[in-house]
């Protein structure tokens, strides 16, 4: 069996963002693969662009890498009760893209924030807002790392033993759910 290919999407752009540092403890948990990083540093959307000057390099790029993925990793916080503009940003300019990136990709939703609830509102509307591009999402253990600045290490590994367990049944499930895609 060919390795799989994994990519993460963090909502936050913050090098230091614990999104960023769950995305990649999930992806170490998830075992081997090639993992890349999605860079959503895309333009806002805006028809008027798409119109002028058609898809963005850095949007069809992003396109490519999900369509091109085994598996796909979502990070996301939770920004005023809803996902970040960035992870929205992203996912509207891929739509506007041909063919069907998502369409029966096994997804990953995970979230880390400040507040005790980790992320609950945020991973109910990621949830909403994939359903239209048809992936597959897993549906859990939720991973929601609360307090998130106190669950972590110096080398940025997850100390809570919960969300820890929680996150390796989870990348166990988005693996097992590759490997079956990848076998056909």
């Amino acid at each position: 069996m060919a390795t799989l290919k994994l990519l993460g999407l963090c909502g936050s752009l913050r090098s230091a963002s614990t999104n960023r540092l769950l995305m990649r403890e999930a992806a170490r948990r998830f075992g081997p693969s090639d993992f890349v990083e999605a860079d959503l540093r895309v333009p806002l959307y805006d028809g008027d662009l798409e119109n002028d000057s058609g898809i963005p390099e850095a949007v069809q790029t992003l396109s490519d890498q999900i369509a091109e993925a085994d598996a796909v990793i979502v990070a996301t916080p939770e920004y005023n009760k809803g996902i970040s503009g960035v992870l929205k940003n992203a996912l509207d300019w891929v739509s506007r893209t041909s063919g069907a990136p998502w369409a029966g990709k096994p997804v990953a939703l995970m979230s880390a924030t400040a507040g005790r609830a980790g992320g609950e509102r945020t991973q109910n509307m990621a949830r909403l807002c994939l359903t239209p591009f048809r992936p597959h999402i897993v549906p859990g253990p939720e991973v929601l790392v609360g307090a998130t600045f106190q669950q972590w290490d110096e080398d940025g590994r997850l100390t809570n033993e919960i969300n820890a367990k929680a996150l390796d049944e989870l990348m166990q499930i988005l693996r097992r759910t590759a490997e079956a895609n990848q076998a056909g």
